[in-house]
């Protein structure tokens, strides 16, 4: 079974996507992330995936008050990325409610907090690994590092990580599919669940993914269930079968 996580990214306090992580490209989809929160859960879905896209490039929590909201306005438990870099930040959000943090840019800077956060609060520290033609990018994706992805996966085995959530940031927002392939080599190196990002776009790419043999946790997708390109119930059906 797969999880079907729909996203809710958030830009000065609405639901927005960008296209390939361009805050400039930014379209507002829904300006009550709460809102579109309760319709997710109503639609049946486990979990929520949220990004603070302005936290991303801060580096410290902006969109906090949004997070706040969704969190009084669901029951289902949620993962959040974005300007999430200290033990202090790891702390008050799971403290507030969110069920598991997402650590990027930290996990690429300062490994060991993720190591330190993994054993404080097991089973609810993931690691967003965001990358460009196998190389790791940070920052929101401003900084790219000649990082390779695999390896850096790989340096996590022992870390206790619940889950990394891997993006081909030239397939994010563009509609055009996931990187299936990539995902699944990913998927068979680490022993760690993989949630596939960036690019999902039809059923067809949530089956593609399903038929790749690699064994993923699940797949978040933002833009196909805005636009309806996804039908989010049948969605839900196809990964659970």
């Amino acid at each position: 079974m797969m999880i079907l996580y729909p996203a809710i990214d958030l830009k000065d306090g609405a639901c927005v996507r960008l296209y390939k992580g361009d805050m400039s490209q930014a379209t507002v989809f829904n300006d009550s992330p709460a809102a579109q929160a309760r319709a997710f859960a109503d639609a049946g879905c486990a979990w929520l995936h949220l990004v603070d896209l302005n936290g991303a490039f801060a580096g410290a929590p902006v969109n906090g008050e949004a997070v706040r909201a969704i969190l009084e306005e669901t029951d289902i438990p949620a993962q959040l990325g974005g300007g999430i870099r200290d033990m202090t930040t790891i702390e008050m959000w799971l403290t507030r409610g969110i069920r598991r943090v997402i650590l990027g840019t930290v996990a690429v800077e300062n490994p060991a907090l993720v190591r330190e956060a993994a054993a404080a609060f097991p089973d609810q520290v993931a690691v967003g690994l965001d990358a460009r033609n196998g190389k790791v990018a940070t920052r929101g994706w401003a900084d790219e590092t000649d990082i390779d992805l695999i390896p850096l996966a790989q340096s996590f085995e022992d870390a206790g990580v619940a889950a990394i959530i891997y993006t081909d940031i030239d397939r994010d927002g563009a509609m055009q599919g996931p990187n299936v392939a990539a995902t699944a080599e990913l998927a068979h190196a680490v022993s760690i669940p993989v949630i596939a990002s960036g690019g999902v776009s039809s059923l067809d790419d949530l089956r593609a993914l399903k038929a790749s043999g690699a064994p993923l946790n699940g797949a978040i997708s933002g833009r196909a269930l805005y636009d309806g390109a996804i039908d989010l119930a049948e969605a839900i059906r196809l990964l659970a079968a």
